[in-house]
């Protein structure tokens, strides 16, 4: 009786065998802005440096935003060609995930971009120098001491780096020439200094850090305040320090991560509407 019930519950119980190779267009996240229609599936990330919801593929950024490529097969062809570099290594894997802070080279058009969030939530490839796409900035997410008492840091996006300066802590900011793998400078993160937000209600707004709420056993608390005067609240782990002060580090996107509201974005449509006329 024992094995009829483990022969039925077998046939019952259908699992895959791995890990998942496939996502469909439906599943994909919004900030892609992939439409129903065209397709099925999507091209589901590679593991990588960045979580599966919290980046972007190679070949969107190719075929969808810059408009390199028309279809898939184009992407393929162009990744091959070994003609595109993040963080100054080339990729061929058209699938590979970038996130934020990653710095696209592609040599042949002599262009450069930064991944950012705009305030809706999406990425933003905002167009930088050549002496800029020398570094990056990477969040500090821990402070570690391995064999041999080697103290090294975690960033956010999976580097690790053997003897930081004593004075770097987690949450803070380090800049990372991509050619050396080396700190060439840190950002603490304290009141007063610029920061984004990289998740949740607020992504994508720039401002500076007034103070921090502490909560032991819970989430601290940091409210910013942006250029314009308005505050908002969110999770210390959404906070990316951008520089000292007010000067950031990096070349900010257009908008400087202030958020519109929905009257303001309609009276700016109307204007542009009004010059064309």
């Amino acid at each position: 009786d024992t094995r009829q019930l483990v022969k039925l519950h077998s046939q019952q119980v259908k699992m895959a065998r791995g890990p998942r190779k496939h996502m469909k267009r439906i599943a994909a996240p919004k900030h892609w802005m992939l439409d129903k229609l065209t397709g099925v599936f999507a091209p589901r990330p590679s593991p990588g440096p960045h979580k599966l919801r919290e980046c972007v593929p190679l070949l969107l950024l190719i075929r969808n935003r810059l408009k390199y490529a028309l279809n898939y097969k184009e992407c393929k062809v162009i990744c091959n060609s070994r003609s595109i570099k993040v963080d100054s290594k080339i990729r061929t894997d058209m699938t590979y995930p970038c996130g934020f802070q990653d710095v696209i080279s592609i040599e042949k058009t002599e262009e450069h971009f930064r991944l950012l969030h705009d305030t809706k939530g999406r990425f933003l490839l905002n167009r930088i120098t050549q002496q800029e796409a020398a570094y990056k900035l990477c969040r500090v997410k821990a402070l570690g001491v391995g064999s041999g008492a080697v103290p090294h840091i975690t960033t956010h996006d999976g580097r690790t780096i053997r003897y930081p300066d004593p004075l770097i802590k987690p949450n803070d900011t380090v800049k990372v020439n991509l050619a050396t793998n080396k700190i060439e400078d840190f950002a603490k993160f304290e009141v007063g200094n610029i920061c984004a937000i990289t998740a949740g209600h607020n992504i994508g707004r720039i401002g500076t850090i007034q103070h921090t709420e502490k909560h032991p056993g819970g989430h601290n608390i940091v409210h910013v305040k942006d250029k314009t005067g308005a505050t908002w609240a969110t999770r210390q782990g959404n906070v990316f320090v951008l520089g000292t002060g007010n000067t950031a580090a990096i070349s900010l996107p257009r908008n400087k991560g202030i958020k519109l509201s929905i009257v303001e974005e309609a009276s700016r449509r109307a204007q542009k509407a009004s010059k064309r006329d």
